[in-house]
């Protein structure tokens, strides 16, 4: 699927990836392939990737994800 994860200053990821796992406001929730469309609030916490068998993690203050059609959009504070 298709990652991009932007903050107001840059973009700072965006590529393919397997799977993201993001904090959301209930909790940590993960998103892979083919996931049902949604859009959630994320609060203070750290973003993991993983993307061609590499793990990468991003610290972030809150935002929203999108999720729609093999496309995950994730707006970072």
């Amino acid at each position: 699927m298709t990652v991009e994860i932007i903050s107001p200053d840059k973009e700072i990821f965006s590529g393919n990836a397997s799977l993201i796992q993001l904090p959301g406001m209930d909790g940590l929730f993960e998103i892979l392939e083919n996931h049902t469309p949604l859009i959630a609030a994320l609060k203070k916490g750290s973003i993991k990737l993983v993307s061609e068998g590499e793990t990468c993690c991003f610290e972030m203050n809150g935002g929203t994800v999108e999720v729609l059609k093999n496309s995950v959009l994730v707006l970072v504070e």
